[in-house]
């Protein structure tokens, strides 16, 4: 079975001071070491995250990074930072990179790369818009992210990274894909892992959903048997959603 991964994505809130989340957080995730939970504050937190959550079972992501290692390229933040910070994994990909600041199949494809090849590993987010969806190309848009995204890496790559299925119109709206509709989505991307790369790795990924996540919709999510966890977005700015939704993969381990 495949472990559960649960991760908070805080993105540009206005934490002025991440400590008093950071501590209720350690304090309500205590002893959840049956499954892998991750939170991704802004940079600004990274550090501070990873010096007092050292001793838990909770791992620090970054939001994103950049593929060069170091040049001029001001507002941007390389792997080799990330990793002084404290990060050991990225949210490559997320729709709001994509609509807000241009990335492209291409520049994500990049980002993974560079994030594989400097020991962090990549939380690849794929979803369609709410336009795609109702224009029946979900599985198209799907598979060209997937591919672009994956262009060049062999499977010797890719053990450990996460696939967040997002689809654009459930994020920050309230809306949320049906259990069987994300459970769709989930399985032809498992069935694209198995033909693209083998049978091994379709099993072992970890495919993650993200999209208005909250406690009173996460127990029937986890209980498609392609949903592996969640990407959190508003609700993992309170500690006790986050810990509710972590509970309601807990219960099914």
């Amino acid at each position: 079975m495949r472990k559960y991964f649960i991760a908070g994505n805080w993105k540009m809130n206005p934490l002025s001071d991440p400590l008093p989340l950071l501590r209720e957080l350690k304090v309500k995730l205590v002893g959840m070491n049956n499954i892998d939970l991750v939170v991704a504050p802004p940079f600004t937190a990274l550090h501070q995250a990873s010096e007092l959550l050292r001793e838990t079972p909770i791992i620090i992501s970054a939001q994103h990074l950049f593929w060069e290692e170091k040049g001029a390229f001001t507002g941007e933040i390389s792997a080799s930072m990330l990793k002084v910070a404290g990060a050991d994994y990225v949210i490559i990909g997320h729709s709001e990179r994509r609509q807000y600041f241009s990335e492209t199949d291409h520049s994500v494809n990049l980002r993974l790369k560079t994030a594989l090849n400097n020991g962090l590993t990549p939380i690849l987010c794929l979803g369609e818009t709410e336009d795609e969806r109702e224009r029946g190309i979900t599985f198209e848009v799907i598979e060209r992210q997937f591919k672009g995204a994956l262009s060049g890496c062999g499977e010797s790559d890719l053990p450990g990274f996460i696939i967040a299925y997002e689809p654009v119109w459930a994020i920050g709206t309230g809306k949320t894909a049906q259990p069987a509709d994300a459970q769709e989505v989930h399985e032809f991307l498992r069935r694209l892992l198995r033909d693209h790369y083998s049978s091994a790795l379709a099993d072992t990924t970890r495919i993650i959903y993200g999209g208005s996540v909250k406690p009173d919709n996460a127990a029937g999510l986890f209980k498609q048997v392609d949903i592996d966890g969640a990407l959190v977005g508003g609700a993992s700015l309170s500690a006790e959603s986050f810990a509710q939704i972590a509970k309601a993969s807990m219960e099914l381990v």
